[in-house]
């Protein structure tokens, strides 16, 4: 994982959501954590080219977000909080499979990637299930399955755990620990992030403390007294 951060800033309407910041990122699990508004959503879908810097330049694995926006696409997948709003298919299976369109691959072809990756998660049991039926912790694996079937190098996960209940968290938090792909997680919940190799923490669209999670989550205490 390469992603390099130049001079680049995000406005929106006038305003400046996140200030001008250069840095890279190489490490695999990096946590981002921040008050609400504090800029760390922007910056995630930054990397995944959901937002376009105002000014200054974000390049991902070699690919500049807005001159190579589709390559940048297929580098990092992303998860939104809210993992149905991504689930555009009623039937999981067929949802799973849409992302795989763009590749021509034969229907054989594409059924071998979804039965794997359902298999991966160990939800081959929901292959026909509708999103509405699906619990919390559910759904935030249909939601992994439908974006790591494409095979990302980098998969950013935008608040995994919020509004779950005990369970569940802890089966999305297993599945985290359990990936081999380089991870961005945007969390509140910081026991989610607390081990990971770096983690950024952000305040009124500003980086305000990086590296070490102790250190961070330390400083963040700070901010938010």
């Amino acid at each position: 994982m390469d992603i390099r951060f130049e001079e680049a800033e995000a406005r929106f309407e006038g305003r400046t959501v996140l200030h001008p910041l250069t840095l890279s990122l190489s490490e695999r699990r990096i946590g981002i954590i921040g008050l609400n508004g504090s800029g760390k959503t922007t910056f995630a879908r930054m990397i995944n080219g959901l937002v376009t810097p105002s000014a200054g330049h974000v390049v991902v694995n070699g690919f500049d977000t807005v001159k190579h926006g589709e390559k940048v696409r297929a580098e990092s997948g992303f998860i939104f909080q809210n993992p149905q709003n991504q689930i555009i298919l009623p039937i999981l299976k067929e949802d799973i499979a849409l992302g795989l369109k763009s590749r021509k691959l034969s229907r054989q072809q594409s059924d071998a990637a979804v039965d794997a990756v359902l298999d991966r998660f160990g939800i081959s049991h929901l292959a026909t299930r509708r999103a509405h039926e699906l619990s919390g912790g559910e759904l935030q694996l249909a939601a992994l399955a439908s974006v790591l079937v494409t095979e990302p190098d980098i998969l950013i996960m935008d608040e995994p755990t919020n509004q779950l209940d005990l369970k569940n968290r802890e089966l999305v938090r297993r599945t985290i620990e359990g990936l081999g792909e380089n991870i961005i997680v945007i969390s509140h919940d910081l026991e989610l992030v607390e081990d990971f190799d770096r983690m950024l923490l952000f305040h009124e669209g500003r980086l305000a403390a990086d590296g070490p999670p102790a250190d961070t989550i330390r400083r963040y205490r700070e901010l938010a007294r």
